[in-house]
């Protein structure tokens, strides 16, 4: 006998096969990044199984941890090295 629902990996699948569909019809380009961000969704699904039950938020964990992984990739600044913002916005300069 069949399995009568889908599991989050196959959600995440169907969620990314539309999120591919839409890119279609998206300005050439953005649609690296839609690439990207599918590649990201998909990366940790498995993970996500385990831990969710809606598709769409196994997709947005997956890809959140992929954007903080790669900010952990890049330096911060040290809050010292900042030029200090007036209220208006601007750099204060003195």
């Amino acid at each position: 006998m069949g399995r009568s629902f889908g599991s989050v990996r196959m959600g995440i699948k169907d969620l990314t096969g539309q999120w591919e569909l839409a890119a279609r019809s998206m300005d050439p380009g953005d649609i690296p990044g839609i690439k990207n961000l599918v590649r990201m969704a998909k990366v940790h699904s498995s993970e996500a199984f385990y831990a969710f039950n809606d598709p769409l938020e196994a997709a947005f964990f997956s890809v959140a941890v992929s954007l903080a992984r790669d900010a952990d990739m890049m330096p911060i600044q040290d809050h010292d090295s900042r030029q200090p913002i007036s209220p208006r916005g601007e750099h204060d300069v003195s």
